[in-house]
Protein backbone atom coordinates (compact mmCIF):
# COMPACT_ATOMS: atom_id res chain seq x y z
CA UNK A 1 0.00 0.00 0.00
CA UNK A 2 1.37 3.41 -1.03
CA UNK A 3 1.96 5.76 1.87
CA UNK A 4 0.23 9.17 1.70
CA UNK A 5 2.33 11.91 0.14
CA UNK A 6 0.68 14.84 1.92
CA UNK A 7 -1.91 15.91 4.45
CA UNK A 8 -3.98 19.10 4.41
CA UNK A 9 -5.74 20.44 7.50
CA UNK A 10 -8.30 23.20 7.08
CA UNK A 11 -9.54 25.48 9.87
CA UNK A 12 -13.19 25.83 10.84
CA UNK A 13 -12.71 29.59 10.55
CA UNK A 14 -10.06 30.57 8.00
CA UNK A 15 -7.68 33.24 9.23
CA UNK A 16 -6.13 33.84 5.80
CA UNK A 17 -2.75 32.23 6.53
CA UNK A 18 -1.57 29.06 4.82
CA UNK A 19 1.42 27.22 6.27
CA UNK A 20 3.67 24.65 4.63
CA UNK A 21 4.83 22.32 7.43
CA UNK A 22 8.06 20.36 6.91
CA UNK A 23 9.44 17.51 8.97
CA UNK A 24 13.12 16.78 9.37
CA UNK A 25 15.10 13.66 8.56
CA UNK A 26 12.29 11.35 9.68
CA UNK A 27 10.49 12.18 6.44
CA UNK A 28 7.19 11.93 8.30
CA UNK A 29 4.04 13.86 7.57
CA UNK A 30 3.47 16.39 10.37
CA UNK A 31 -0.25 15.67 10.63
CA UNK A 32 -0.55 16.47 14.33
CA UNK A 33 1.25 19.80 13.94
CA UNK A 34 -1.09 20.65 11.07
CA UNK A 35 -4.06 19.81 13.30
CA UNK A 36 -2.82 22.22 15.97
CA UNK A 37 -2.22 25.03 13.47
CA UNK A 38 -5.64 24.52 11.86
CA UNK A 39 -7.28 24.80 15.28
CA UNK A 40 -5.87 28.34 15.44
CA UNK A 41 -7.03 29.40 11.97
CA UNK A 42 -4.34 28.26 9.54
CA UNK A 43 -4.65 26.13 6.45
CA UNK A 44 -1.76 23.74 7.04
CA UNK A 45 -0.19 21.44 4.46
CA UNK A 46 2.50 18.90 5.22
CA UNK A 47 4.23 17.05 2.38
CA UNK A 48 6.61 14.16 2.01
CA UNK A 49 9.72 15.78 0.55
CA UNK A 50 11.90 12.72 0.04
CA UNK A 51 11.39 8.97 -0.17
CA UNK A 52 8.06 9.28 -1.94
CA UNK A 53 6.91 8.51 -5.45
CA UNK A 54 9.19 10.25 -7.95
CA UNK A 55 11.28 11.81 -5.18
CA UNK A 56 14.88 11.52 -4.05
CA UNK A 57 15.36 8.37 -1.93
CA UNK A 58 17.15 10.29 0.81
CA UNK A 59 17.97 13.77 2.06
CA UNK A 60 20.31 14.71 -0.78
CA UNK A 61 19.82 16.88 -3.86
CA UNK A 62 16.16 17.51 -3.04
CA UNK A 63 14.80 20.23 -5.36
CA UNK A 64 13.77 23.40 -3.54
CA UNK A 65 11.07 23.52 -6.21
CA UNK A 66 9.38 20.74 -4.20
CA UNK A 67 8.55 23.42 -1.64
CA UNK A 68 7.85 26.31 -3.99
CA UNK A 69 5.37 24.11 -5.88
CA UNK A 70 3.54 23.45 -2.60
CA UNK A 71 3.51 27.20 -1.95
CA UNK A 72 1.98 27.72 -5.41
CA UNK A 73 -1.00 25.68 -4.29
CA UNK A 74 -1.32 27.37 -0.92
CA UNK A 75 -0.92 30.90 -2.26
CA UNK A 76 -3.86 30.47 -4.61
CA UNK A 77 -6.36 30.67 -1.73
CA UNK A 78 -4.49 32.49 1.04
CA UNK A 79 -3.75 36.06 2.03
CA UNK A 80 -0.37 35.06 3.49
CA UNK A 81 1.89 32.04 3.11
CA UNK A 82 4.43 30.78 5.62
CA UNK A 83 6.79 27.86 6.09
CA UNK A 84 7.30 26.05 9.39
CA UNK A 85 10.03 23.43 9.50
CA UNK A 86 12.03 21.48 12.02
CA UNK A 87 15.68 20.36 11.75
CA UNK A 88 16.41 19.58 8.07
CA UNK A 89 12.92 20.96 7.44
CA UNK A 90 13.94 24.21 9.15
CA UNK A 91 16.98 24.38 6.88
CA UNK A 92 14.64 23.91 3.92
CA UNK A 93 12.20 26.52 5.23
CA UNK A 94 14.88 29.20 5.58
CA UNK A 95 16.42 28.42 2.20
CA UNK A 96 13.03 28.39 0.46
CA UNK A 97 12.05 31.73 2.00
CA UNK A 98 15.37 33.23 0.88
CA UNK A 99 14.55 32.20 -2.71
CA UNK A 100 10.78 32.80 -2.83
CA UNK A 101 9.65 36.32 -2.00
CA UNK A 102 6.06 35.21 -1.45
CA UNK A 103 6.91 33.76 1.96
CA UNK A 104 5.54 36.13 4.60
CA UNK A 105 6.89 34.26 7.65
CA UNK A 106 9.27 31.47 8.58
CA UNK A 107 9.21 29.50 11.81
CA UNK A 108 12.38 27.40 12.10
CA UNK A 109 12.53 24.84 14.92
CA UNK A 110 16.06 23.57 15.65
CA UNK A 111 17.40 25.47 12.60
CA UNK A 112 20.69 25.48 10.74
CA UNK A 113 22.42 28.62 9.54
CA UNK A 114 24.07 26.79 6.62
CA UNK A 115 23.14 24.26 3.95
CA UNK A 116 24.59 20.88 4.90
CA UNK A 117 25.85 17.91 2.97
CA UNK A 118 23.61 15.00 2.21
CA UNK A 119 25.07 11.58 1.55
CA UNK A 120 23.82 9.73 -1.51
CA UNK A 121 23.43 5.99 -2.01
CA UNK A 122 27.06 5.64 -3.08
CA UNK A 123 28.34 7.44 0.03
CA UNK A 124 29.16 10.62 -1.89
CA UNK A 125 28.72 13.95 -0.11
CA UNK A 126 26.57 16.38 -2.05
CA UNK A 127 24.14 19.14 -1.20
CA UNK A 128 20.89 18.61 0.65
CA UNK A 129 19.19 20.76 -1.99
CA UNK A 130 19.17 21.77 -5.63
CA UNK A 131 17.80 24.95 -7.16
CA UNK A 132 17.22 25.25 -10.87
CA UNK A 133 18.69 21.77 -11.26
CA UNK A 134 22.03 22.69 -9.66
CA UNK A 135 23.22 21.66 -6.18
CA UNK A 136 23.19 24.50 -3.66
CA UNK A 137 26.57 25.26 -2.04
CA UNK A 138 26.96 23.12 1.07
CA UNK A 139 29.12 22.56 4.13
CA UNK A 140 30.76 19.12 3.93
CA UNK A 141 31.21 16.74 6.83
CA UNK A 142 34.56 16.05 8.46
CA UNK A 143 35.26 12.43 7.47
CA UNK A 144 37.60 11.97 10.42
CA UNK A 145 34.76 12.23 12.95
CA UNK A 146 33.42 9.12 14.67
CA UNK A 147 30.67 8.71 17.23
CA UNK A 148 31.74 8.14 20.82
CA UNK A 149 28.31 7.66 22.39
CA UNK A 150 25.48 5.16 21.96
CA UNK A 151 23.07 6.31 20.70
CA UNK A 152 25.31 8.73 18.79
CA UNK A 153 25.30 12.47 19.40
CA UNK A 154 26.04 14.24 16.13
CA UNK A 155 26.53 17.71 17.61
CA UNK A 156 30.33 17.39 17.64
CA UNK A 157 30.27 16.25 14.00
CA UNK A 158 28.60 19.49 12.94
CA UNK A 159 30.81 21.65 15.16
CA UNK A 160 33.97 19.89 13.97
CA UNK A 161 32.89 20.10 10.33
CA UNK A 162 32.32 23.86 10.62
CA UNK A 163 35.84 24.32 11.94
CA UNK A 164 37.53 22.03 9.44
CA UNK A 165 35.61 23.32 6.42
CA UNK A 166 35.23 26.96 7.44
CA UNK A 167 35.57 28.33 3.91
CA UNK A 168 32.96 25.97 2.45
CA UNK A 169 30.65 26.62 5.42
CA UNK A 170 30.88 30.37 4.86
CA UNK A 171 29.92 29.89 1.21
CA UNK A 172 27.04 27.63 2.29
CA UNK A 173 25.49 30.17 4.68
CA UNK A 174 21.78 30.53 3.96
CA UNK A 175 21.18 34.10 2.70
CA UNK A 176 18.59 34.80 5.38
CA UNK A 177 18.97 38.55 4.89
CA UNK A 178 16.84 38.11 1.77
CA UNK A 179 13.83 37.05 3.84
CA UNK A 180 11.66 40.16 4.15
CA UNK A 181 8.97 38.54 6.28
CA UNK A 182 8.93 37.50 9.92
CA UNK A 183 11.54 34.97 11.07
CA UNK A 184 11.11 33.07 14.33
CA UNK A 185 13.92 30.74 15.42
CA UNK A 186 13.38 28.20 18.20
CA UNK A 187 16.24 26.15 19.64
CA UNK A 188 17.28 24.14 22.67
CA UNK A 189 20.70 24.81 24.16
CA UNK A 190 21.01 21.07 24.97
CA UNK A 191 20.40 20.01 21.35
CA UNK A 192 22.65 16.99 20.78
CA UNK A 193 21.88 16.59 17.06
CA UNK A 194 23.46 19.87 16.03
CA UNK A 195 24.15 23.21 17.77
CA UNK A 196 20.79 24.71 16.86
CA UNK A 197 20.96 27.55 19.40
CA UNK A 198 24.34 28.64 18.02
CA UNK A 199 22.93 28.40 14.51
CA UNK A 200 19.93 30.52 15.54
CA UNK A 201 22.18 33.22 16.94
CA UNK A 202 24.28 33.18 13.74
CA UNK A 203 21.14 33.59 11.62
CA UNK A 204 19.93 36.48 13.77
CA UNK A 205 23.34 38.17 13.63
CA UNK A 206 23.45 37.91 9.83
CA UNK A 207 19.97 39.39 9.55
CA UNK A 208 20.77 42.15 12.05
CA UNK A 209 23.79 43.16 9.99
CA UNK A 210 21.38 43.75 7.10
CA UNK A 211 18.78 45.62 9.15
CA UNK A 212 16.40 42.67 9.53
CA UNK A 213 14.69 41.81 12.80
CA UNK A 214 14.54 38.23 14.06
CA UNK A 215 12.90 36.54 17.03
CA UNK A 216 15.11 33.95 18.76
CA UNK A 217 13.62 31.73 21.46
CA UNK A 218 15.85 29.33 23.41
CA UNK A 219 15.67 27.18 26.52
CA UNK A 220 18.77 26.04 28.44
CA UNK A 221 17.55 22.47 29.01
CA UNK A 222 15.64 21.75 25.79
CA UNK A 223 16.96 19.47 23.07
CA UNK A 224 16.41 18.96 19.36
CA UNK A 225 12.69 18.27 19.49
CA UNK A 226 10.34 21.19 20.08
CA UNK A 227 6.86 20.31 21.34
CA UNK A 228 4.27 23.01 20.69
CA UNK A 229 1.20 23.45 22.93
CA UNK A 230 -1.49 20.93 21.98
CA UNK A 231 0.89 18.56 20.19
CA UNK A 232 1.27 14.91 21.09
CA UNK A 233 5.00 14.16 21.62
CA UNK A 234 6.30 11.52 19.22
CA UNK A 235 9.32 9.24 19.00
CA UNK A 236 10.44 8.65 15.44
CA UNK A 237 13.43 8.84 13.13
CA UNK A 238 16.79 7.15 13.43
CA UNK A 239 18.30 6.31 16.81
CA UNK A 240 20.39 9.24 18.03
CA UNK A 241 20.88 11.40 21.09
CA UNK A 242 18.64 14.46 20.85
CA UNK A 243 19.19 16.05 24.25
CA UNK A 244 16.60 17.80 26.36
CA UNK A 245 13.71 16.21 28.21
CA UNK A 246 9.97 15.99 27.56
CA UNK A 247 9.38 18.74 30.10
CA UNK A 248 12.06 21.10 28.75
CA UNK A 249 11.12 20.46 25.10
CA UNK A 250 7.49 21.34 25.91
CA UNK A 251 8.59 24.39 27.89
CA UNK A 252 10.53 25.65 24.86
CA UNK A 253 7.45 25.13 22.69
CA UNK A 254 5.34 27.13 25.16
CA UNK A 255 7.88 29.98 25.16
CA UNK A 256 7.84 30.06 21.37
CA UNK A 257 4.08 29.73 20.97
CA UNK A 258 3.03 33.41 21.29
CA UNK A 259 5.74 34.45 18.82
CA UNK A 260 4.60 31.74 16.41
CA UNK A 261 0.96 32.85 16.64
CA UNK A 262 1.96 36.48 16.10
CA UNK A 263 4.19 35.81 13.10
CA UNK A 264 1.63 33.54 11.43
CA UNK A 265 -1.24 35.93 12.29
CA UNK A 266 -3.17 33.14 14.01
CA UNK A 267 -5.75 33.47 16.77
CA UNK A 268 -4.99 32.32 20.30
Amino acid sequence: MTEPQEHLARPSVDGGTAVLVLAGSSGALETDRCRVLAAHGATALTIRWFGGVGQQPGTFEVPVETFTAALDRLAADADRVAVLGSSFGAEAALLTASLDARVDAVVALAPSSVVWAGVDEQGRQTSHWTWGGRPVSFAPFDDSWSADTDPPSYRRLYEQSLRRHAEEAAAAAIPVERIAGDVVLVAGEDDQVWPAADFARAIAARRTSHGRETVVVTHPDAGHRVVLPGEVPVERGRAMARGGSPEADAALGSLAWPHLLRSLRLRE
